[in-house]
């Protein structure tokens, strides 16, 4: 069956030049969808995307098309990669095509939505029966390239995850399936807020021990919120927990990490075109803390510089005050 990948930012061009890779010349084509019609020309045109994955050749068996009806006819499911705030409004599209029972839904975005709840949430609220979630270690510059990486599917609907899992796994990209949506959705939600802590901490040059102590008491509050949501505690352990963590709390490669150094040096974070996912996320996540009654100190310290109610260094004092404690 035809692969329609909609959303053709770098992950999504990523995606779709991965799932080319493994695909015979004769099979069904991946199809890249582009929202702006002369955007899809340009990319259909050139082969290559010069805005969003640079020196990253589309293979013949790549479709750009412009036309969501023409990329979702005949698939069995969709992978959405547009940023959190556009998720709502691409699927609402594909409600509008009479789709929503046939067609499974794979979320590869690490954002929530609107009023702060999960995407699979919302999917399924519109209507949608079947859902997966797509995240990981995975920066698309390289996965472009096709430098060895692995991601992890999740889905109460185990057929989807297959599904998904046998499109995707290359020999450069090894795919793992989960049963723990919510973890596996969450984890890469909060991994975007600790990488911006950890960018304030490159740009205040604190050091080494610094990030390491971030990154290491990001996780546990990582953990300690997948649990609060009903996930099992394990996944934040995993590719979408420590993996991803890993990977954008120290890559050259993270939009967030870059503008939390950005921001404490008292830079305009430049997006480019490009979503910095955890700026709006760490509001929301702050915004639930203080509504349930739950302790995310690193989130709220990130919400706060962010929002520019602190200074970085109110930010940091915030954690390094608190009261002493057992680690846990």
């Amino acid at each position: 069956m035809p692969l329609p990948v909609l959303g053709a930012g770098g992950w999504g061009t990523a995606l779709a030049v991965n799932a080319a890779r493994r695909r015979a010349p004769e099979s069904a084509p991946v199809r890249l969808w582009a929202r702006r019609p002369e955007f899809a020309a340009q990319l259909a045109a050139s082969r290559v995307n010069a805005a969003y994955l640079p020196g990253v050749t589309l293979p013949d068996s790549v479709e750009v098309v412009a036309d969501l009806g023409a990329a979702v006819a005949g698939a069995d499911f969709a992978l959405v990669v547009v940023p959190s705030v556009g998720v709502p409004e691409l699927l609402a599209e594909l409600v509008g095509l009479g789709l929503p029972r046939s067609l499974g839904v794979v979320l590869c975005a690490k954002g929530l939505a609107p009023d702060g709840g999960q995407l699979t949430a919302l999917a399924r609220g519109m209507g949608f029966a079947r859902v997966a979630v797509l995240s990981g270690p995975n920066h698309a510059e390289e996965i472009g390239r096709g430098l060895p990486g692995a991601t992890v599917v999740a889905s109460q609907d185990d057929a989807l995850a297959r599904a998904v899992q046998r499109a995707l796994m290359t020999p450069a990209l090894r795919v793992y399936t989960s049963a723990d949506e919510t973890g596996v959705e969450l984890g890469g939600v909060l991994k975007n807020v600790m990488a911006l802590a950890a960018g304030l901490s490159d740009g205040l040059s604190l050091g080494d021990n610094a990030k390491a102590a971030l990154i290491t008491r990001g996780l546990r509050e990582m953990g300690r919120y997948l649990v609060a949501l009903g996930a099992q505690e394990d996944t934040v352990y995993g590719l979408s927990g420590l993996g991803d963590l890993v990977a954008t709390a120290t890559s050259r490669h993270s939009r967030n990490r870059a503008a939390g150094e950005a921001i404490a040096r008292g830079e305009t974070v430049a997006q480019g075109g490009k979503v910095v996912e955890g700026l709006r996320t760490a509001g929301l996540l702050d915004a639930w803390a203080l509504a349930h009654g739950h302790d995310l100190p690193i989130v709220r310290a990130v919400a706060r510089v962010a929002a520019g109610e602190w200074t970085p260094q109110a930010g940091i004092a915030s954690l390094m005050g608190r009261d002493a404690k057992a680690e846990e």
